[in-house]
């Protein structure tokens, strides 16, 4: 870590300490928003990953025959679209924390820091109840249900840190550029098509599988199917490099956030 950056870490550190309550009061209040007079609740947690396995079972398994490494297609998706839902969710979220909490911001000092990586690990519930069905997935498939998979809180761990390094990135950038949030959107559909949800990693065109790889979503995508899978073992190096790319963006993204919070409050 660079003496330019060991400060704001240390200094984040305390601080994010000191509001602590703060922090998880409003990923509270953004976990209680989200389920806030809706009809079906939780339930729209495992409903998104189920309905895109179906879609993609139907156009990429049937149609475009996509290898399953072994497996039903239905439990190689569904193994992708828990950690793909949450990045799904969390990084537009967090990408618009700053705007939906403008009020609060020029009101009240805290470590504005605190407000994206709320929205992003707000998602985590709807991860952990996902995660749940996919066992009985697994089970309704006849797929083993390998001691593996007590590794994914460990996998959700770079994945929440890269979606808080974007998170606050386009949240800072999107105070001062309002129609930054409309390339957020633009901008997910195309990491969806970059990672290894539809597809393995196995499938990505090889002259290209180092460039690619830089995104933190592929080794992190492929450590979590790989755990569920009984036909292949984790990529250890993939998911190391994924962990080490999102570790620097997080601490480029702290970088740029520490030197822009500071008009927050004059620009929102």
């Amino acid at each position: 870590m660079s003496a330019a950056v060991r400060p704001i870490a240390v200094e984040w550190l305390a601080e994010f300490y000191r509001y602590r309550e703060l922090f998880f009061f409003l990923v509270w209040r953004d976990v209680k928003i989200r389920y806030k007079q809706t009809l079906l609740g939780a339930l729209w947690a495992v409903l998104q990953p189920l309905a895109m396995m179906v879609v993609f079972t139907l156009l990429f398994s049937k149609i475009a025959d996509i290898d399953s490494e072994g497996v039903p297609y239905q439990v190689f998706s569904y193994a992708a679209m828990v950690p793909w839902t949450f990045f799904e969710y969390a990084m537009p979220n967090a990408s618009n924390s700053l705007i939906s909490n403008s009020k609060l911001i020029s009101k009240v000092y805290f470590p504005r820091a605190i407000i994206p990586a709320a929205a992003a690990l707000s998602g985590t519930v709807d991860f952990f109840i996902a995660s749940f069905i996919l066992i009985f997935i697994m089970m309704f498939y006849h797929v083993p249900v390998q001691a593996s998979l007590l590794l994914w809180p460990l996998f959700l761990l770079p994945l929440v840190v890269f979606t808080t390094a974007l998170g606050m990135i386009f949240s800072s950038l999107n105070v001062k550029y309002r129609d930054i949030k409309y390339t957020i959107p633009f901008l997910v559909r195309i990491m969806l098509f970059l990672s290894p949800v539809i597809y393995g990693t196995g499938n990505l065109p090889e002259k290209y599988q180092k460039v690619l790889q830089l995104n933190p979503l592929v080794g992190i995508i492929d450590a979590f199917r790989a755990s569920a899978l009984p036909t292949r073992s984790i990529d250890w190096p993939l998911f190391g490099l994924a962990c080490a790319v999102s570790v620097v963006l997080f601490m480029v993204a702290a970088v740029y956030f520490y030197k822009t919070e500071r008009e927050f409050a004059d620009i929102i």
